[in-house]
């Protein structure tokens, strides 16, 4: 996760910081969200990261210069959520999401099986305090109960 994480993190950077046919510099915005599959461990990963455009670049963002860089739509949804602290490695997300999904089979939530997102909201350069989040899209109405220990 740490690599294709970091290379495509370093591409939607270029892109923020002026590396577009416009050459418009855009803030960064938090969090960064990085949706991945479901699968067993032993088959290759897809991810997909993403940062979210400012609203001022919403109707009419700047093009980008690379084909890998390109917008989607995130639906409004509803998410199940787990904090955690630290940094995003895949190892740290994979315990957390298994934490989650477990309470959650517990209370019996229905929920998208079939991806989560893991969720960032520091800089890098954040040593301490830092929150992540893993989240999984509810699916139907929500479940509100706690999991019984």
């Amino acid at each position: 996760m740490e690599a294709a994480t970091t290379k495509a993190f370093r591409k939607l950077y270029k892109y923020i910081t002026g590396t577009n046919e416009q050459g418009v510099k855009i803030d960064m915005t938090a969090p960064v969200v990085v949706k991945m599959k479901e699968k067993p461990y032993w088959q290759s990963s897809v991810y997909t990261l993403s940062f979210l455009l400012p609203s001022a670049y919403q109707e009419s963002p700047p093009t980008p210069t690379n084909s890998e860089v390109y917008f989607t739509d995130m639906p409004d949804m509803n998410v199940y959520v787990r904090s955690y602290g630290g940094y995003m490695f895949s190892m740290i997300v994979n315990h957390n999401s298994g934490l989650l999904k477990k309470d959650l089979d517990q209370v019996q939530a229905s929920y998208e099986q079939d991806f989560h997102y893991a969720v960032g909201y520091n800089s890098p350069m954040k040593f301490l305090n830092r929150h992540n989040e893993i989240w999984y899209q509810v699916v139907g109405e929500p479940v509100c109960t706690a999991p019984q220990k």
